[in-house]
């Protein structure tokens, strides 16, 4: 597929490149500046698309949105991609006072975190331009992901992860059989120093905010959203936001519906960031003050090590597209990510990592301060797994009792 890309648009000074004309950033603006924009047919889209036609394609993955993406699902790998679960959950509902509350699991992916929608349509994109070997910067969500489709497809593999990195997320690389790179530093260091490395040795950059392919997997949940709800699309919807390209792409993927005409309006979007990792959420209130976007770097810290970003790449992307919902960003404090995490767990049955849980932080925010109104519909997007940082599950839990093995001690404990 890819027929009908038109180009590539920079987001900072509006310049138009032709399809595949750039592997990453306007060369003009550089990075964060000149993140590119992935531009379609969408006129053309609407005449030869109808509401069925994703369904139609029968396939169960996010290649079932081929028409929307850049490349043919004939460069795709084995593992599947996309087509998670979407759960209702009335209780939590009730509690909140929303009309309804849905959450899109993402932690059922193959490597067990959204950022497998965005690895999937990369490397495919890898294989139809010939690269010989793929390479990442992460805080561990996107390294294991790049790590088991670069796998699958049989392509080199070099990871970039800051020293803090959770062990289960490590555990993955080298199961995987990546060349893991494990820097003294932040994830900032390390992203900088993936650059270097790409352009030394000519290694195709998976890179949040770094490569434009990655949007256009990311998408793919929104585009999903809208199938499984049978077109009636939730009034709000919430997402963690580190780099922003998860919550860019969530975004664009509900507006490209309202382009081809699938949809008259879009959910209201929300990136939720940690307090201690705000990057984008302040650039968000400079925009909306009429002063410059791009966020200076930062010290980021926070429980949530997914969205434990200090200089995010995707900042200026994430501001406009969710602007263009009439969404914005909120900040939750660690103690609610953890207890979201607890909550989600225990009410829900989806075991999400701090990073995953933060919608549900942020939907009780929004829901108290009025932002989200009563009888509000919501839907929460579920990022990565709690077996990927179990740390928020344990966080303040006492360890479970040792006990004899004999029914009185059972007893005796249960009293």
């Amino acid at each position: 597929m890819g027929e009908f890309l038109l180009g590539l648009h920079c987001i900072g000074c509006n310049r138009e490149y032709g399809p595949w004309a750039v592997d990453y950033v306007c060369p003009r603006c550089g990075p964060v500046a000149g993140a590119l924009d992935l531009v379609y047919d969408y006129r053309l889209l609407s005449q030869r698309m109808g509401p069925g036609t994703f369904a139609e394609t029968r396939r169960p993955s996010l290649w079932r949105y081929e028409a929307l993406l850049p490349v043919s699902a004939d460069y795709a790998v084995r593992l599947r991609a996309g087509w998670t679960p979407l759960y209702t959950s009335p209780d939590l509902a009730r509690e909140l006072g929303v009309g309804a509350l849905w959450l899109k699991d993402d932690t059922l992916h193959p490597t067990a975190s959204c950022k497998d929608r965005g690895t999937a349509v990369t490397v495919a994109a890898a294989r139809k331009l010939g690269r010989p070997a793929l390479a990442c910067a992460s805080t561990g969500n996107a390294a294991s992901s790049l790590a088991g489709f670069a796998a699958a497809a049989g392509i080199p593999c070099y990871i970039f992860v800051p020293r803090t990195a959770p062990t289960a997320k490590l555990a993955q690389l080298v199961a995987y059989g990546a060349v893991v790179f494990k820097v003294d530093g932040t994830y900032d260091q390390a992203y900088a120093l993936a650059l270097e490395a790409c352009d030394r040795f000519g290694w195709y950059n998976r890179s949040d905010g770094q490569n434009p392919i990655v949007v256009e997997g990311n998408k793919t949940a929104a585009f999903e959203a809208w199938e499984e709800l049978k077109g009636d699309l939730p009034d709000f919807a919430l997402v963690s936001a580190g780099d922003g390209s998860v919550v860019a792409g969530i975004a664009k993927g509900f507006l490209e519906l309202k382009r081809v005409g699938f949809t008259d309006r879009v959910p209201v979007v929300y990136g939720v960031q940690a307090e201690g990792a705000a990057a984008i959420a302040q650039a968000f209130a400079r925009f909306q003050a009429g002063e410059p976007v791009l966020p200076a770097s930062e010290r980021a810290e926070t429980i949530a090590d997914s969205i434990c970003v200090g200089t995010p790449r995707d900042a200026l992307r994430a501001v406009r597209t969710v602007a263009e919902t009439g969404g914005g960003f909120i900040t939750v404090s660690d103690g609610e990510i953890v207890a979201a995490v607890r909550e989600l767990a225990r009410r829900a049955g989806v075991f999400a990592e701090p990073s995953g849980a933060a919608p549900l932080a942020g939907l009780r925010r929004l829901a108290a301060d009025g932002t989200i109104p009563t009888g509000g519909r919501v839907l929460l997007f579920i990022t990565g797994s709690g077996l990927k940082d179990p740390r928020g599950g344990l966080e303040g839990v006492a360890e479970p009792p040792v006990i004899p093995p004999t029914l009185s001690a059972v007893e005796e404990a249960l009293g």
